[in-house]
């Protein structure tokens, strides 16, 4: 094995390892601590005092978890799609459904990104009524989602016109 072929199985094992992290691992450890800080919440509500700091913790594990599990789905192809019109097409004008949707995902992704992240930035000054957490830490998986949402987007754009060109099987999808 030559070193730029085990720089390259390097690259890919990390990039593995970073997108199972970011996809897989953050958000069920955070789906976790969402369901465990509900469950606190409840129990203290029906037998002790209310508690005020499970509520908010919940409310933004429940953004994390629904964004970055949303990468997971888009991964796995497992996203609500309807697809009555798309289905009845033939497979070479779903082809290029498949490529005019994505491209305009990719458009308004990329058009969002800067505001977004203007936005977020901006709401560093601001800090969560109770836990005192920086509200960007509770936004910022939006960002994670966009650039991550256009990298999977913009793979299925160059796989879909590969296929167009003949370069590559139906199967390879």
């Amino acid at each position: 094995m030559n070193r730029s072929s085990a720089v390259i199985k390097h690259l890919k094992r990390t990039g593995r390892f970073v997108l199972d992290l970011v996809e897989l691992h953050i958000p069920t450890l955070v789906f976790a601590t969402l369901f465990v800080v509900f469950i606190l919440q409840i129990f203290n509500r029906y037998f002790f005092r209310p508690l005020m700091w499970p509520e908010e913790l919940a409310l933004i594990a429940f953004i994390w978890t629904a964004l970055l599990g949303g990468l997971y789905a888009k991964r796995m192809e497992r996203h609500v799609v309807f697809t009555v019109i798309y289905d009845q097409a033939s497979p070479r004008v779903q082809l290029w459904m498949r490529l005019a949707g994505n491209v305009l995902l990719v458009t308004a992704f990329l058009i969002a990104l800067a505001p977004s992240w203007d936005y977020v930035d901006f709401m560093a000054f601001k800090k969560s009524n109770v836990l005192r957490i920086p509200m960007n830490w509770a936004f910022s998986p939006f960002i994670v989602f966009l650039v991550f949402m256009t990298g999977r987007l913009v793979r299925d754009i160059v796989l879909d016109i590969l296929h167009l060109l003949g370069r590559r099987s139906e199967g390879a999808r």
